[in-house]
């Protein structure tokens, strides 16, 4: 069994989380930290909760074997837990259940958020409506250009989409100007982050919310085989998904992998894998590993997944790479690509480009493993949104 009890009460996932903020944002996170320890254990919050997981969400997603796909392979058995099926599209949406669910029991009348692939800000938007708030989604221009069909799903909700041009215009720079507005609204707001990262609570509580995703797959793949998998493979940005994924296995004799986007490749700068290329430092109220140059300066982090790129990652992630409970990987645009096709063309499943960077790894993990070995990926979010984004680069390839 992995001794295995995080974060401590300060927050600290070891060395790394804690919360490095500016005096004004300490009383809305002292705030945020109270409630949810008051919440997350109380009968009434988690009922709601969990119906809601059930009855708005769709939970449980099924895992589901890909049996065209391990056939041609030719390896290990690859099995999906199927988050594209979740209402709205991808995992996010059971973490802005909870933490909106949370802002109404708060007493708050507005959400924020950040949001890179849309995905999040979809999931916010989606909740915010179910439960009578107003909401604001804080969206880089580069990633406004890549991901219109979100940006209009947003718009339909009643979301207002707040473009974000400093920077790079993309997630990193999103989730500054959310903080920024947060500091001279927290009073009737609350900032519902989208992955396991920023000062605490953030990266437990969402964590915490997430967890239903391994919860349901311990159940369901020992349902379907008889055991455990051998191995957890999940893709990471900020981290939520995996964590969502992996925490629940913790203790258990199974092989995790995490995948980070490696973009044009490692070796030309061109990536966003602060795990696999990255340096300790401090970024958006957590520590943890990110992407900085020698005086400590972000790096700009590129890849072909707008979900993916982003110069830090979850403080928890960067614990378990420390402990070697995890392993982490990286896939390039092409390879993710590649996985992206595949599962269309053997499964009928257009997968989202995030999901498809774990799948990329999954496939080179089955071809060097035997037929009784069993992998299950975390499918974390569908397509739909990267098609013409997608299509277009598969365009200029096969030219």
């Amino acid at each position: 069994m992995f001794d295995y009890n995080y974060p401590d009460q300060r927050g600290h996932f070891g060395e790394f989380g804690g919360i490095y903020v500016g005096e004004t944002l300490m009383p809305a996170l002292i705030e945020a930290a109270a409630a949810f320890e008051k919440y997350i254990i109380d009968k009434s919050f988690l009922a709601e909760f969990n119906s809601l997981l059930k009855h708005y969400v769709g939970r449980p997603t099924p895992v589901y074997h890909a049996g065209r796909l391990s056939e041609h392979i030719g390896g290990a058995q690859i099995y999906l837990k199927r988050e594209d099926l979740a209402h709205s599209g991808a995992h996010k949406i059971n973490n802005t259940v909870g933490q909106t669910l949370l802002a109404k029991y708060m007493g708050k009348n507005r959400v924020i958020a950040e949001t890179g692939a849309g995905q999040h800000g979809v999931a916010t938007a989606t909740t915010a409506a179910l439960m009578g708030m107003e909401c604001k989604v804080f969206m880089g221009v580069e990633d406004i250009e890549r991901q219109q069909p979100n940006v209009q799903r947003m718009g339909l909700l009643g979301a207002t989409v707040v473009p974000v041009s400093s920077g790079t215009g993309t997630l990193k720079d999103a989730m500054n100007e959310a903080m920024r507005y947060w500091v001279e609204a927290v009073e009737d707001t609350f900032y519902v982050i989208g992955t396991v990262a920023g000062p605490h609570p953030y990266p437990v509580m969402v964590r915490e919310f997430q967890k239903i995703i391994g919860i349901e797959a311990r159940t369901q793949i020992k349902e379907l085989i008889g055991r455990l998998p051998d191995v957890l493979v999940a893709c990471v940005g900020g981290g939520s998904n995996a964590m969502g994924l992996f925490y629940p296995f913790i203790g258990d004799e199974v092989e995790m992998i995490g995948v980070e986007a490696a973009g044009e490749g490692i070796e030309t700068g061109r990536h966003a894998a602060p795990l696999c290329k990255g340096t300790v430092g401090v970024l958006h109220g957590s520590k943890s590993y990110l992407l900085q140059d020698e005086d400590g300066q972000i790096k700009h982090a590129y890849s072909v997944s707008a979900g993916l790129d982003y110069p830090g990652v979850g403080p928890e992630h960067s614990l378990l790479k420390e402990l070697g409970r995890v392993r982490y990987v990286p896939v390039t645009d092409d390879e993710a690509i590649e996985a992206f096709k595949m599962l269309s063309r053997f499964e009928g499943i257009i997968p989202a480009l995030e999901s498809s960077h774990a799948l990329a790894s999954a496939l080179k993990e089955a071809r060097s493993r035997s037929k009784d070995e069993v992998i299950l990926v975390n499918l974390s979010g569908r397509g739909d949104k990267d098609l013409a984004h997608a299509l277009a680069i598969i365009g200029k390839t096969t030219k």
